[in-house]
């Protein structure tokens, strides 16, 4: 993939027939031939390369004759041709008439940073000439005599106003093929941007009701400056609609789905193994015993047994199906935020897994309490002596579905929040409306959103204290799986994990039980 930034000419030198500037500037944004970008520190590798016109590889006009590069980004210095294009690309540089460099580089590894694609290995492919620049912090700052002509005392640096932004101006409608020996990845696209203003700016009008009626007569009588101003008065965003540009921003909104996943952030992790659809784990079934025994008694006989617990491994998958032209012609930030929206998708679908199998498995608190501060307290003691009572370990997380997160927030005595507060005098616990974690009454909260969907006849599963130690969540790295279809030209994309849950100890856990 190909794109191109515009930067600014800081010297042009007619009498040696040199242009220079600086290229590229590290970590700062501009607008490309893709869009939002920003070149991080010593991503690009410079080689020489020829300097065009307008991008257009037809219209050389020059070679790379020197660059530095520093911490502030490449500065480079191009030699011209003695051709008649040359001579008028110098002119036009140094008059301030197409004083911009535009640097055209194939992109190798980048990263999208909200919305703002962030590159960080590229190659330079070439260096245009172009009218306007997207940074106007640089201008010609040294412009000397022609061949055939002395230095003027006159020759100011020739600066181009801009009261606008080049933002929106760029346009990357035209496709160039690219070289054989840039065709090892299909995804490669080579963008051409052509650099064209799309708008510009009027002059600004005093547009009054006085002066439109003073206008309007004048115009009536033959005056042709009059006549300019009803015309432009009567020009409007809602006359004029189809002129007036809806720009799309790079940013996405998804209320439907994100990575939290509470149930299995509350428990144990481990690896899955590399093989196979069943694991299996040693487990104790029997324990030796000790007894009192009278002097020279018989030592009783015992022994411990095991067996072994079988996990099963599942997969989690999903995929989409679009065409070609879509992964084709669209922005690069395109397949980044499909494979982030279906992380998403499997986070939120691994998490319901896990919440089910824990709810499933373990107990229901023995006694209902109301669905009060005092009823939380009451539940959270005798759930965290069942817990260890059936797997010998200590409760140590608190997982809450996010209406009992938020009845938790309103509990307070007197009017002072208990679970919020900071007064260690009041406090029973720290828990915050910017953070889906929190510990009450010495528990670690999580909060997962799978709890909301789950009903239950034998009593509310709305929440649940466990023994992280009890359940254990092997999962694997994430796979992508790309399929071309070529008799339609779409492309499908899975995107699939494995993950095994190990019930280790059944009553590991134990749900509310509300009145």
């Amino acid at each position: 993939m190909k794109i191109n930034l515009p930067m600014a000419i800081t010297a042009a030198d007619v009498a040696t027939r040199t242009i220079s500037g600086t290229i590229v500037t590290w970590n700062e944004r501009g607008n490309t031939s893709v869009g939002a970008t920003v070149f991080a520190k010593d991503s690009i590798a410079m080689k020489n390369v020829k300097l065009l016109l307008e991008h257009d590889r037809t219209r050389p006009i020059g070679k790379l004759a020197d660059y530095e590069v520093n911490d502030k980004g490449i500065t480079a210095k191009f030699v011209l041709a003695k051709t008649f294009a040359a001579d008028d690309a110098l002119e036009e540089a140094a008059t301030g008439l197409r004083d911009g460099f535009s640097v055209g580089a194939m992109i190798n590894e980048w990263s999208n940073d909200n919305g703002v694609m962030k590159i960080t290995s590229a190659s330079l492919e070439e260096v245009s000439l172009v009218t306007d620049p997207a940074i106007d912090s640089a201008r010609v700052s040294e412009v000397a005599a022609s061949e055939n002509e002395a230095p003027q005392e006159d020759s100011a640096p020739a600066t181009a106003e801009a009261d606008n932004p080049t933002e929106g101006e760029q346009v990357s409608d035209t496709t160039v093929p690219a070289p054989a020996e840039e065709t090892v990845e299909a995804a490669k696209v080579e963008t051409v941007s052509a650099a064209r203003p799309a708008f510009y700016t009027a002059p600004r009008l005093e547009f009054t009701k006085a002066k439109y009626l003073e206008n309007s007569v004048r115009a009536a009588l033959g005056d042709d400056d009059a006549r300019a101003y009803v015309r432009a008065a009567d020009d409007t965003t809602t006359n004029n609609a189809g002129l007036i540009p809806t720009p799309q921003l790079a940013q996405i909104i998804n209320p439907l789905s994100n990575a939290d996943r509470g149930s299995i952030d509350a428990i144990s992790r481990g690896t899955l193994p590399a093989a196979g659809m069943t694991f299996e784990i040693p487990k104790i079934t029997a324990v030796p015993t000790v007894a009192e025994v009278a002097e020279e008694g018989a030592i009783g006989e015992t022994g411990m047994t095991n067996s072994f617990l079988s996990v099963s491994v599942k997969k989690f998958a999903g995929g989409q199906e679009f065409s070609v032209e879509l992964l084709d012609r669209s922005s690069p930030l395109f397949f980044d935020e499909l494979v982030r929206q279906m992380e998403f998708a499997y986070a939120k679908e691994t998490d319901k897994y896990v919440t089910n199998l824990i709810i499933s498995s373990g107990q229901i608190a023995p006694t209902a309490q109301d669905n009060t501060a005092a009823g939380l307290l009451g539940y959270v003691a005798q759930a965290a002596a069942e817990v260890y009572e059936n797997s010998l370990g200590f409760a140590r997380s608190l997982v809450v579905s996010p209406e009992q997160w938020a009845n938790i927030m309103s509990y307070n005595d007197g009017g002072r929040p208990i679970y919020t507060a900071t007064n260690p005098s009041n406090a029973g616990g720290a828990v915050s409306p910017q953070s889906l974690r929190g510990n009450v009454a010495g528990l670690d909260l999580y909060v997962s959103r799978s709890l909301s969907a789950l009903t239950y006849t034998t009593g509310d599963g709305s929440m649940f204290v466990i023994n992280p130690e009890s359940y254990t969540w092997y999962e694997s790295p994430r796979f992508q799986l790309r399929a071309d279809v070529i008799a339609t030209g779409q492309v499908k994309v899975a995107y699939y994990g494995y993950g095994a849950l190990a019930v280790k100890v059944a009553n590991g856990s134990c749900h509310f039980n509300k009145n």
